[in-house]
């Protein structure tokens, strides 16, 4: 076993864990992950909590207490997903304290549903921020097109945010502008911006799964050769983006004023190809200032063979856009893809949300069945 996530933290990228449940917190291994193998933060969506739930270790006795008191099922849902976010903030709040707020934190998504309405997509922010009241939380939003304006309006009200789905450059982009518009926007209702934390989750391996499956259909030995290079491209090219984002006039003026910069956050990293090294989205995105999320599986394989060789992004941007240009003059659209993946990943959440709901609801008619 090598000491990959020991140098990967070293090397500037904040290791996170894409999971949660109720047994991980209560039977102490959280702890464990942040004590032994350097993770610093948890993100949850809609699919890890209705795979957790839906297990149902862990949470018999407040569904039997929702139940009897007769609580609709959106509040049971809402009830159980914002205690468990609470509970792992508690766990990771000694992290949050030592980083000055960096990292430590927990996400929790806002209603997928609400993906397309800005004014209540805020609305629900406000509510999570307010249902877990922990510090050391991001709310989640999606980075849709109603979703831009929400951002900077959460933003503006100092909650903290973790911008979720994103896919294409120009999207990443105007997720960026919108982060510096919210800032801009609080520092003039005289909020402190040292406060005030985001990241911005860039998708990666459904680029590839995507990509892969169109350079297959054409068949040809150049296809071929296109195979699994999308998205590592994609996700270097937004790290050029955040670089130079960051190096504007305009950033400088908000970091003068105390602002935190929005960091690059590798989502979706669990390799889905078996052909692919099964590290592939964790060792060749390496480069400071980023955050790494990992499903348990990932973390467990940078664990144990990860080789972290230092900063495999910077340099190799001329390389990125080849890539990409090759994969256009192959046939293959760049902004149909991501697009795509943006419009699927707003219907997963929702669809995983949905049986969540209706899991939960069979469960509460059952217990309160019972106690009749």
């Amino acid at each position: 076993m090598t000491d990959a996530l020991k140098r990967l933290s070293q090397e500037g990228v904040a290791i996170w864990l894409d999971d949660l449940s109720r047994t991980l917190i209560t039977s102490g291994d959280l702890g464990e992950l942040l004590d032994q193998q350097h993770v610093v933060g948890v993100t949850t969506n809609p699919s890890i909590f209705q795979k957790a739930i839906s297990a149902g270790e862990g949470y018999q006795e407040q569904l039997a207490d929702l139940a009897a008191r007769r609580v609709t099922v959106e509040e049971a849902v809402r009830m159980i997903t914002t205690a468990d976010v609470r509970d792992a903030a508690d766990v990771l709040r000694p992290v949050y304290e030592a980083t000055g707020g960096l990292d430590g934190r927990v996400s929790i998504e806002v209603d997928p549903r609400l993906a397309h309405d800005t004014r209540a997509t805020v609305a629900e922010a406000k509510q999570l921020a307010w249902l877990v009241d922990r510090p050391n939380t991001f709310i989640k939003i999606p980075a849709t097109r109603a979703g831009l304006p929400a951002i900077t309006e959460t933003i503006a009200r100092g909650i903290s945010v973790n911008v979720t789905l994103i896919f294409s450059l120009q999207r990443y982009r105007e997720v960026m502008d919108a982060y510096q518009t919210g800032l801009e926007k609080a520092r003039a209702r005289g909020l402190d911006l040292a406060g005030i934390y985001s990241v911005a989750s860039f998708f990666v391996s459904r680029v590839d799964t995507e990509t892969d499956k169109r350079l297959a259909a054409l068949g040809t030995p150049e296809a071929t050769a296109l195979r699994g290079r999308a998205a590592l491209a994609n996700a270097r090219l937004a790290y050029q983006a955040y670089q130079e984002v960051t190096a504007a006039d305009r950033w400088q003026a908000l970091s003068r004023a105390g602002a935190n910069p929005q960091r690059p956050l590798w989502a979706s990293t669990g390799v889905k190809d078996p052909a692919y090294p099964d590290t592939l989205y964790v060792t060749e995105l390496v480069a400071p200032g980023t955050v790494n999320t990992m499903p348990g599986a990932t973390l467990t394989a940078t664990q144990d063979h990860g080789r972290i060789t230092g900063d495999t992004i910077t340099g190799t941007y001329e390389q990125a856009r080849a890539d990409l240009d090759a994969l256009e003059k192959a046939g293959v659209s760049y902004d149909d893809i991501v697009q795509l993946l943006e419009d699927e990943g707003v219907d997963k959440f929702e669809t995983a949300w949905n049986g969540l709901l209706q899991s939960t609801k069979t469960e509460l008619e059952r217990l309160a069945g019972g106690e009749d």
